[in-house]
């Protein structure tokens, strides 16, 4: 009886590991093409940035929000044009994770 009930806490939770795990371990998309637009917020605490990729022609709309990127936004440092390598979580808004010039910046 004793080991049957370990047998099911231990399943219990291992599932409950996976349920919450489970979008941490999703796998970053990435993406290099050219800057089509770039949108900044007007509080300037975030912008939307859509890139052509390179691969397909697919438009992909990207949300950054960390400092650095929008800074390169404001000083055209990165502006419409500009070739981009981007890593982002895949969902409803694309959050970024990195957004550089291919060629360096």
């Amino acid at each position: 009886m004793k080991s049957l009930l370990h047998a099911f806490a231990a399943a219990a939770a291992t599932a409950a590991l996976f349920a919450f795990s489970a979008p941490s371990l999703a796998d970053p998309v990435t993406v290099v093409g050219p800057v089509t637009k770039i949108e900044l917020a007007k509080d300037g605490k975030s912008a939307d940035a859509i890139l052509k990729d390179n691969k397909g022609g697919a438009l992909v709309t990207i949300h950054i929000t960390d400092d650095l990127t929008l800074e390169k936004f404001k000083d055209k440092r990165i502006q419409v044009g500009d070739e981009i390598r981007s890593r982002f979580e895949k969902g409803e808004r694309n959050e970024s994770r990195t957004f550089k010039k291919t060629a360096g910046c």
